[in-house]
């Protein structure tokens, strides 16, 4: 199981998160990229609380593609450092997994 991972990733708009959504789905870096939102997010940026409203795009993908993945969401992101986080798959439905294996290529 630990072959899987689901990337979360935070965005400034339902716009943004649906052109990264496409852009991890057509590269084939995801299986699914799911969108919630808007979220309200508050954290320390450059000495000062920031607060905002934000979209969260959740990524399911094998761990073996974090790295493209990764690199598509920073060239398809506005913000200058990115929320990126891999997240271990440690149990999950066996006919799903295999799905996210046969969409991103494996």
């Amino acid at each position: 199981m630990e072959d899987f991972i689901q990337v979360q990733v935070s965005i400034d708009s339902h716009e943004g998160a649906h052109a990264l959504q496409q852009v991890l789905l057509q590269e084939r870096a995801a299986a699914c990229v799911q969108i919630l939102g808007p979220i309200s997010s508050a954290y320390w940026w450059k000495g000062r609380i920031e607060e905002t409203q934000e979209w969260l795009c959740l990524a399911k993908t094998r761990r073996a593609e974090y790295e493209r993945l990764e690199a598509l969401v920073k060239d398809n992101h506005p913000y200058e450092t990115p929320e990126i986080l891999a997240i271990p798959v440690l149990l999950g439905n066996r006919q799903y997994l295999d799905w996210i294996d046969a969409e991103t290529g494996a």
